[in-house]
């Protein structure tokens, strides 16, 4: 894995967001946090939580400072979140050009959720959360066809057919 790598899939995560996040902002406000599903509830819980997480791993390998987990009630619309993310993107990205491949083999130490510590490459750990975020996606993508919204298709595919200004299909 290079930099270049994790650039693509960093790349590719931001252009699914914008995809979804376009479909998410024209839910109700309601529907917007609506306990519909899966392991968060609601659309909203869902994209916060892969927002924290994604701010999470960026902060346990040596970038800009989360503190605590984000709390979705801190996100009562899309506005808030769309606006967070626009933010963490920038500091993801400017992390990711600091990198020289060399580094990604670099150990992180952190804890997991019952307080042990573990240590891990730092490559594995950004690649995981960018792989993190297309898990959650599917997911959002799942409560808004309950909603009665189509999200589309956001594939890797489809990121490299419009990279390539071509039709996947």
């Amino acid at each position: 894995m290079t930099v270049k790598d994790l650039e693509r899939l960093y790349d590719y995560g931001y252009w699914a967001n914008q995809k979804l996040l376009a479909v998410v902002s024209h839910l109700t406000p309601e529907q917007f946090t609506q306990t519909v599903a899966g392991s968060y509830g609601s659309v909203r819980n869902t994209m916060v939580h892969i927002l924290s997480a994604e701010w999470g791993w960026l902060d346990r390998c040596g970038g800009h400072e989360r503190g605590p987990a984000l709390k979705a009630d801190d996100y009562p619309n899309v506005e808030s979140l769309v606006e967070t993310w626009g933010e963490v993107e920038g500091w993801v990205r400017a992390f990711l050009a600091t990198l020289k491949d060399e580094e990604l083999h670099r150990k992180v130490e952190f804890k997991n959720p019952r307080g042990e510590t573990r240590s891990m490459a730092l490559g594995e750990l950004m690649q995981h959360a960018a792989n993190h975020g297309v898990h959650h996606r599917g997911q959002v993508a799942l409560l808004l066809r309950v909603l009665g919204r189509v999200p589309g298709n956001f594939d890797m595919l489809f990121y490299d057919a419009d990279q390539h200004g071509v039709s996947a299909w």
